[in-house]
C-alpha cells in the first residue's frame, strides 16, 4: 500500500486504552523510533496526520482507492514540532533542570533537534524542549526521578507531581 499509494483498512488498538477502532488510512512513511516501526499516514476518520504502530494494527486491508497524498514538507512539520512520537497540535516548551551528576549523561543526549541547553554554575543542566504531547516526554521525565525538575510549564510540572504522588501510593 506504502509504494503502491494505495489506501488501507485497518482494526487499531490504541494503547492508551485498549480500544479498538476501524481507520481509512492513506500511509506516507514507515518510521523506526526506540525500537518499534510505525506508519505515519493520514487518518481520513480524524481528517489528520498520525502515527500507527505497527504493532497495535489487528487487522489490515488493502482498498482500491488511491492514498490522500501529503507533502513531505506537511510531514516534516508536522513530525518535527514537538518532543517524541506524539505529534500534532499546540507546541509548548519544556524546561527541565538536571542535577550535576545526571548532567554528565543528559547532556550527551539528544532529545530534540530543535533542543536548546546550558550549564548553571552549579553544574546542574537545564535542557529546553518543545512537545505538543506530554504522554512521551512524562515518562522521559519520571525515568530520571529526584535528579530532574521540571521548572516549566506549570501543567507539566503539575503531571510529574500527581504522577509521583501515585508512585509513591505503590510502596
Amino acid at each position: 500500500a506504502l509504494m503502491e499509494r494505495q489506501r488501507l483498512s485497518i482494526d487499531y488498538s490504541a494503547r492508551s486504552n485498549g480500544a479498538t477502532s476501524q481507520r481509512q488510512i492513506s500511509p506516507q512513511r514507515l518510521t523506526h523510533y526506540r525500537d518499534n516501526w510505525y506508519l505515519d499516514a493520514w487518518c481520513h476518520l480524524r481528517k489528520a496526520i498520525r502515527s500507527f504502530a505497527m504493532d497495535a494494527i489487528t487487522a489490515i486491508e488493502l482498498q482500491d482507492k488511491p492514498s490522500r497524498e501529503v507533502p513531505k514538507a506537511a510531514l516534516k512539520a508536522h513530525f518535527e514540532q514537538g518532543y517524541g512520537i506524539f505529534s500534532g497540535g499546540k507546541i509548548q516548551t519544556a524546561r527541565l533542570q538536571f542535577t550535576a551528576e545526571r548532567a554528565r549523561w543528559v547532556s550527551h543526549e539528544n532529545w530534540h533537534p530543535h533542543q536548546k541547553s546550558h550549564f548553571e554554575k552549579d553544574g546542574s543542566y537545564v535542557l529546553e524542549v518543545p512537545y505538543t504531547d506530554e504522554r512521551e516526554l512524562l515518562m522521559e521525565i519520571l525515568k530520571h526521578g529526584y535528579q530532574v525538575k521540571v521548572v516549566a510549564p506549570a501543567a507539566l510540572k503539575k503531571r510529574v507531581i500527581e504522577a509521583l504522588k501515585k508512585a509513591v501510593q505503590l510502596y
